[in-house]
């Protein structure tokens, strides 16, 4: 084969799916902290998306839950848009919670007197 035939083809590859990776409760954190860190909603779906199917799949969650599969799917995708009631009852079934801390930076609203 020469080394233009070789450009041409194309190099099979499958799709990264975070849920192969997520192993320890740790593991779980550090990417659902980073996701909420990044304040991209679509980021915080497909993460907690991905700690579902590591820990079952979506249809477990949904049991788990308390919530329909399709909307539960929906909402979790990587276009999702989850509602914060979403997130708290997906947290919940998870075991996970989630804390809200000062940023480096403080807040741009100041305090009342």
């Amino acid at each position: 084969m020469s080394a233009k035939e070789g450009k041409d083809m194309p190099i099979p590859t499958r799709p990264f799916d975070a849920a192969n990776y997520i192993e320890t409760a740790a593991d779980q954190a550090d990417l659902l902290s980073d996701a909420v860190d990044s304040g991209d909603p679509r980021y915080i779906a497909y993460a907690l998306g991905a700690v579902a199917r590591a820990r079952g799949g979506i249809a477990k969650l949904a049991r788990e839950s308390g919530m329909n599969r399709q909307a539960l799917h929906k909402a979790l995708s990587e276009d999702g848009n989850p509602t914060l009631d979403t997130v708290l009852k997906v947290l919940r079934a998870l075991g996970l919670h989630m804390r809200i801390e000062e940023g480096a930076q403080g807040g741009n609203l100041e305090a009342a007197e």
